[in-house]
C-alpha cells in the first residue's frame, strides 16, 4: 500500500475550496449557473475587538459554504484518491 501524505490532501481540498469559490463568483450573474453561487455564511457578523490600552485585538471569523466549493471538496478528494 502506498503511503499518502494528508498534507497533500489539506492543500488539495484547500485549492478545491478556493477554486470553487473564484467559479462561484464568476456564475453568479449566469441564470443557468447561478445556483453554484448558492451557499450559507456562518460566523460573526461583527469582529470581536478586545482593548487593552496599547493593544488592541481584533478577532473575526467568516465561513461562506457555497455549492461550487463543495463540488471543489469533491473533485480534490476524488483527485487524492488517484494520487
Amino acid at each position: 500500500m502506498k503511503y499518502k501524505n494528508c498534507w497533500i490532501l489539506l492543500l488539495l481540498m484547500l485549492a478545491g475550496v478556493v477554486l470553487g469559490g473564484f467559479v462561484g463568483n464568476l456564475t453568479e450573474g449566469i441564470s443557468g449557473l447561478s445556483w453554484l453561487s448558492a451557499g450559507q455564511s456562518f460566523g460573526f457578523d461583527t469582529p470581536i475587538v478586545v482593548n487593552f490600552g496599547i493593544l488592541v485585538i481584533t478577532f473575526g471569523f467568516n465561513l461562506k459554504i457555497t455549492m461550487s466549493g463543495i463540488i471543489g471538496i469533491g473533485a480534490a478528494l476524488i483527485t487524492y484518491r488517484f494520487i
